[in-house]
């Protein structure tokens, strides 16, 4: 029991880390206070530079995957209640849940997509049969933002392929009953976004500015 709480507590931390806040103090800036007011990579992008954004990107997405790969290796020779696999599972959730909900923010914290990736990386290296499932999501959102230019819709359009694209390559009932439960975490956090897409002022992200 104290090596499971042990784990789960050192996944929430990990994620909790704000990156995207971290590097906008280095800056003088709150990020908090700048743009969507998000601690996630698509603010960061906007509010730091498209530099400074794809590192916070990145450095969400390594923690999920330290999380899963890493830590869960550590821990799986330790006396857990859970089946390898199924810890790797709760403990990638835990992560996303440190970078939603961050200890260290008041727990105020991102949207979870990048860690969220940083997760489901992770356990494709640890679980057959997941791969796939990895590439359907990352088709899903590229082919919704190119279309669209529109991060918020690609990561909500994303999240619900999650949980259905677990169940057709018949994944194990705790990755699906996750997945369902990531799905929900995107949609609620998004919901501002969503209010914004339906009214046609969610903003489109450009890498260089289209041309008139």
């Amino acid at each position: 029991m104290l090596w499971t709480a042990v784990a789960l507590i050192a996944s929430y931390l990990l994620g909790s880390i704000p990156t995207a806040y971290l590097f906008g103090r280095a800056k003088g800036i709150d990020i908090r206070k700048v743009g969507s007011g998000n601690i996630g990579a698509t603010n960061a992008m906007r509010a730091l530079g498209k530099r400074l954004g794809i590192t916070v990107l990145l450095l969400d997405i390594l923690k999920g995957f330290i999380v899963v790969v890493f830590l869960g290796d550590y821990f799986r020779s330790k006396p857990i209640l859970w089946q390898e696999h199924n810890l790797r599972i709760i403990m990638g959730l835990c992560s996303i849940c440190g970078h939603n909900w961050t200890i260290f923010l008041k727990f105020k914290g991102g949207k979870g997509i990048a860690t969220s990736f940083g997760v489901l990386l992770g356990l494709a290296l640890k679980l057959p049969g997941l791969g796939v499932v990895i590439g359907i999501l990352i088709i899903t959102w590229l082919v919704v933002f190119l279309i669209w230019r529109i991060v918020s819709l690609a990561s909500i359009v994303a999240a619900i392929a999650l949980p259905v694209s677990v169940v057709m390559f018949k994944q194990s009932t705790i990755l699906a009953a996750v997945s369902l439960i990531l799905c929900v975490f995107v949609v609620i956090r998004h919901k501002s976004n969503l209010l914004r897409i339906f009214q046609g002022k969610e903003p489109r992200l450009y890498f260089n500015k289209p041309k008139k």
